[in-house]
C-alpha cells in the first residue's frame, strides 16, 4: 500500500489556520463545486428512498419487496465502494464523478415505466452504483482539501449539504407521491445528473495528475487498519440500519401521508442540525467521547418507536413513535460525523482513501441490511419486534463504547 495523497492546488491559506466556521469552509478551494454537487446527489437520494419502497407495494409487492428495492440499492452502492480505486485510477476525477452524477440521477426516469418489483430494484441498482461512486468521491475530496485539525467542521459542512436536502426531501416526497403523483418525484429524482458539469473545477481541485486516491498502511498492517476503524465502523453501521429502517419503513407505519410527513421530518431534521454541531464538537473535544451517548440516545429513540410502531391510532401513540424518530435521528446525523473523523484519526493520513471507502461502504451496508432486515421481520413477525432488535443492537454497541472509554 502506498501513499498516493492528491495535490490541492489554490487552497485559501488564511482558511487553514484554527478551527473554521462555514465562511473559511466555501473558501477551500474545490470546496463550493463539492458541497452543490453533495447537495444535488442527496436531492435524488432523499427523493427516491422512501418512494421507490412506496412505489413497489403500489405495484403489488410486500413488505419484504419494499425492504428489497432498499437492500438492492445499497448493496450495488457497497459494490461501487470496494470498485473505487480501480475505478478513479482509469478514470480520473473528472469522469469518475460525471458516471456517478449520472448514475444516481438518470436511472430514475425508469420509474415512470413501470412499478414491477424487479424492474424497480434494477433501476435502484444502477443508482446505488452512482450512489457509491459519488460517497466515496465527497468524503475522499474533503480528507484531500482540509487538513486534520479542522476536518471536523469541514465534513461537518460536507454532512449539511447532504443532509439538508434529505431534511426537506425525504418527508416530503411520499407526500408528493401520494398527493401530486409518482411521476412528478421521479422526474425531479435526476436532479443529481445536474452535477456533472461540476466534476470540472473538483477535480482540478483535487488535481488529476494524481489520478488514484491517497492509500496506504495507515498505523501499520492492513490488521492494524481494521482494528483501527473497528469501533468507529460498529457504531456506524448500527446507526445506519436504523436509519435504512426507519426511512424505508416510516410512511408505511405511520399510513397517512400527512403523519408520515412529520415523522419523516422529526427524523431529518435533527440529523442534519446533529450532523453540523458534531463537527464542531469533534474539532474541539475529539470524536470519542460523544460516540456512546449518542448510540445509547439511538437506542431510546428506536425503543420508544418500538413500543408502538404496530399500534398508532391514538394520539399517545403517534407522539410516543415521533418523539423515538426525533432521538433516533440525533444519533444518526451527530454519528455520521463523529465515526468518520474518528476513524481518519485512528487509521491515519496515509489510508484515508482506505477510511473514505470502507466508512462509506459501512454506511451504505447498514443501510440496505436494515431496510432489508426490518422488512424480513416484520412481514414474518411484527415492526415492534422489528424495531426492538436494532434498539438492541444499538445498546450492544453503545456500552462496549462506554466500557471501551472507562477502561481507559
Amino acid at each position: 500500500m502506498s501513499d498516493t495523497a492528491p495535490a490541492v492546488e489554490g487552497r485559501d491559506d488564511a482558511s487553514v489556520h484554527g478551527t473554521p466556521g462555514p465562511g473559511s469552509v466555501w473558501r477551500v478551494a474545490g470546496m463550493p463545486w463539492l458541497l452543490g454537487s453533495a447537495a444535488l446527489w442527496f436531492s435524488g437520494f432523499a427523493l427516491l428512498v422512501s418512494v421507490a419502497p412506496l412505489w413497489v407495494i403500489h405495484g403489488g409487492s410486500d413488505n419484504l419487496g419494499a425492504g428489497l428495492v432498499t437492500g438492492v440499492m445499497m448493496a450495488c452502492t457497497v459494490l461501487a465502494q470496494l470498485s473505487m480505486r480501480r475505478v478513479l485510477a482509469s478514470l480520473g476525477w473528472r469522469w469518475t464523478l460525471v458516471l456517478g452524477s449520472g448514475l444516481l440521477g438518470l436511472p430514475a426516469l425508469g420509474h415512470l415505466a413501470t412499478d414491477g418489483l424487479w424492474a424497480v430494484a434494477a433501476l435502484a441498482a444502477l443508482r446505488g452504483l452512482g450512489f457509491g461512486v459519488v460517497t466515496v468521491c465527497g468524503a475522499t475530496a474533503v480528507a484531500a482539501f482540509v487538513e486534520p485539525g479542522r476536518r471536523g467542521r469541514a465534513l461537518g459542512a460536507l454532512g449539511l449539504a447532504a443532509a439538508a436536502p434529505q431534511f426537506v426531501l425525504v418527508p416530503a416526497a411520499p407526500w408528493l407521491a401520494e398527493r401530486v403523483g409518482f411521476g412528478l418525484v421521479f422526474v425531479l429524482a435526476v436532479l443529481p445528473a445536474l452535477a456533472i458539469p461540476f466534476a470540472w473545477p473538483i477535480a482540478r481541485a483535487v488535481g488529476e495528475a494524481d489520478r488514484a486516491p491517497a492509500d496506504g498502511s495507515g498505523r501499520g498492517t492492513p490488521a492494524a487498519f481494521w482494528r483501527a476503524v473497528a469501533g468507529p465502523i460498529a457504531a456506524l453501521v448500527v446507526v445506519t440500519a436504523s436509519g435504512g429502517a426507519i426511512l424505508t419503513f416510516t410512511p408505511h407505519i405511520l399510513a397517512s401521508p400527512a403523519l408520515g410527513f412529520l415523522g419523516l421530518l422529526a427524523f431529518t431534521g435533527p440529523a442534519a442540525a446533529s450532523r453540523w454541531v458534531a463537527g464542531g464538537v469533534a474539532d474541539r473535544f475529539g470524536p470519542t467521547p460523544a460516540i456512546a451517548p449518542l448510540l445509547l440516545v439511538s437506542a431510546l429513540g428506536l425503543v420508544a418507536i418500538a413500543a408502538r410502531a404496530d399500534n398508532v391510532h391514538d394520539a399517545s401513540s403517534r407522539v410516543l413513535v415521533i418523539s423515538g424518530l426525533l432521538l433516533a435521528g440525533v444519533a444518526y446525523g451527530g454519528l455520521q460525523n463523529l465515526t468518520l473523523a474518528q476513524a481518519f484519526a485512528a487509521a491515519g493520513e496515509s489510508a484515508r482513501s482506505s477510511v473514505s471507502i470502507v466508512w462509506n461502504l459501512s454506511f451504505d451496508a447498514g443501510t440496505g441490511l436494515g431496510a432489508f432486515a426490518t422488512g424480513a421481520i416484520a412481514t414474518a413477525t411484527s415492526y415492534s419486534v422489528a424495531f426492538a432488535v436494532l434498539a438492541a443492537a444499538a445498546g450492544v454497541v453503545g456500552g462496549g463504547w462506554g466500557l471501551r472509554r472507562l477502561s481507559r
